[in-house]
């Protein structure tokens, strides 16, 4: 290779770029970027927080809203309110990607935060079913978050450790749909709980689900302004041109990728140009990420509408408070996987060996659930506990698996609109799985059969799903992407 080509080969930075300075500090400190990380996990959680928050009081919510008829039509309805989120969120994921690609990473991060700070108590407010739903799909509309923060976490380390940024996001991201059900479980329904504290005539004894709403908002200003220390991490940089005698004696480009204000690469990118849409390894692993998706989601919603639902229907009648207490508790459980077991069990097994184990894992755990109201007391809450943090350590894993592929699939300037498809495609699952989950378990619990009665046909249809996506995860269903920048 000639010392020309060498040259032109050497990665060229801007001194008013962003992007570059990320890349230069990337390469001055070779070690794990904790304060980047810190932010990057305390922005997702807080993201994460309101999206099924409402879950361990909403059946008691739509119960006091008065919309439904018979006990047994609750499920049906709250399906409606737990898809809200993800309908509005399907409608404009593609749209932040664009913006992030274009004006970066970023805006859309402090916008997506404000959302919840506003939108998010707005619901703790609702008076009537439609404001529910109507507050929710606001919520889903401006929260552009989990696609360009996926890029961001990739973009703020070296290479080595992208899985571990990953992850943290993944991770995060579960935690947060964990503590948020166990913080909505604990403070729901103050005046009734901590009648000493909260009377009656107060606003949280009006609006009994207002302070889990609001103390989520509280914990989205601190993350709020946390944004404002996340460095940029998109190129900006203006418009290139290359001898074309040298362009034609290039014998590489993977080492190189620059982008122009267009947002486009200008010159010679890392990974090929074809449509996001026509890479298959990137849509097939969009895919199996949406199975599982759609499968997770649908479990959170049962899981509360089941743990709270009288024993005579097939549930344990455990109250917000007892299922908020199982939630928190496996929250803590999913901190720890992340700190000291995940990093080491991706380097181990790789992203799709690891996926591969969880979903045949999740299969007996999920078996599990359909005989526990055979249990009581403190064995009950104890075997439920197990379970339920077996279960979304798993969930975690094949999620956090299923981004590095994503990510892996694409170059750096397309990151954040592929993994903006990838939102929009997830959310459209994720809203017809609340829906779902919920109208399964309103008929199972009415259903009378001799096979599989009752809650157990719930168990067993989730399981399914699990096996569905495993299957998914063989070629040709699944390619792995061949080089990832």
């Amino acid at each position: 290779m000639s010392a020309e080509t060498q040259s032109l080969l050497k990665k060229v930075y801007y001194e008013n770029c962003p992007g570059c300075k990320q890349d230069l500090r990337n390469e001055a400190h070779p070690g794990i970027p904790y304060k980047e990380f810190v932010y990057i996990w305390i922005v997702t959680l807080c993201s994460a927080l309101p999206i099924c928050s409402l879950y361990p009081f909403l059946y008691f919510m739509v119960r006091d809203l008065q919309i439904a008829k018979r006990a047994e039509d609750i499920g049906f309805y709250a399906g409606f309110v737990g898809a809200a989120f993800m309908f509005g969120r399907t409608l404009t994921s593609v749209f932040w990607g664009v913006v992030a690609d274009r004006y970066g990473r970023k805006p859309v991060i402090i916008t997506s935060i404000l959302a919840v700070i506003i939108f998010n108590a707005l619901f703790g407010l609702s008076s009537t079913f439609w404001m529910a739903i109507t507050t929710r799909v606001l919520l889903g509309l401006f929260s552009g978050l989990l696609g360009p923060i996926k890029a961001y976490a990739s973009e703020v380390c070296r290479k080595e450790h992208q899985a571990l940024g990953l992850s943290l996001v993944s991770t995060s991201r579960g935690i947060g749909l964990i503590v948020g059900p166990a913080i909505g479980g604990l403070l729901a329904q103050p005046a009734e709980k901590f009648p000493n504290i909260f009377s009656e005539e107060s606003i949280f004894g009006r609006f009994p689900y207002f302070l889990p709403c609001l103390c989520i908002s509280v914990i989205a200003v601190l993350a709020f302004v946390a944004c404002f220390w996340l460095p940029e991490t998109l190129h900006f940089h203006g418009e290139l041109k290359l001898d074309d005698g040298a362009v034609d004696n290039l014998e590489s480009f993977e080492n190189f990728s620059v982008i122009g204000n267009s947002g486009k690469t200008d010159g010679w990118p890392s990974v090929s140009k074809k449509s996001l849409l026509k890479n298959w390894p990137l849509i097939s692993a969009i895919i199996v990420y949406c199975i599982f998706s759609f499968n997770d989601t649908a479990y959170s919603e049962i899981f509360s509408l089941w743990a709270e639902s009288s024993v005579k229907h097939g549930g344990l009648s455990f109250s917000s408070q007892d299922v908020g207490a199982v939630l928190a508790i496996t929250g803590f459980g999913l901190l720890v996987f992340q700190l000291f077991v995940y990093p080491y069990l991706d380097k181990a097994l790789g992203p799709v060996t690891s996926s591969r184990t969880a979903a045949i894992m999740s299969i007996p755990v999920l078996a599990c659930y359909s005989f526990m109201s055979n249990f009581s007391g403190f064995v009950l809450m104890l075997i439920l506990t197990c379970a339920s943090l077996m279960k979304n350590i798993l969930s975690i894993t094949i999620i956090t698996g299923l981004n590095i592929l994503q990510n892996n699939a694409v170059a750096q300037n397309q990151r954040a609109l592929a993994n903006g498809i990838a939102v929009t495609a997830m959310s459209i699952f994720k809203a017809v799985a609340p829906a779902v989950g919920g109208t399964m378990l309103s008929w199972a619990q009415k259903r009378k059969a001799s096979f599989l009665p009752g809650v157990q046909m719930v168990f067993f249809l989730l399981n399914v799903g699990c096996l569905l996506g495993f299957l998914f995860t063989f070629k040709p269903l699944l390619a792995l992407p061949r080089k990832a920048t």
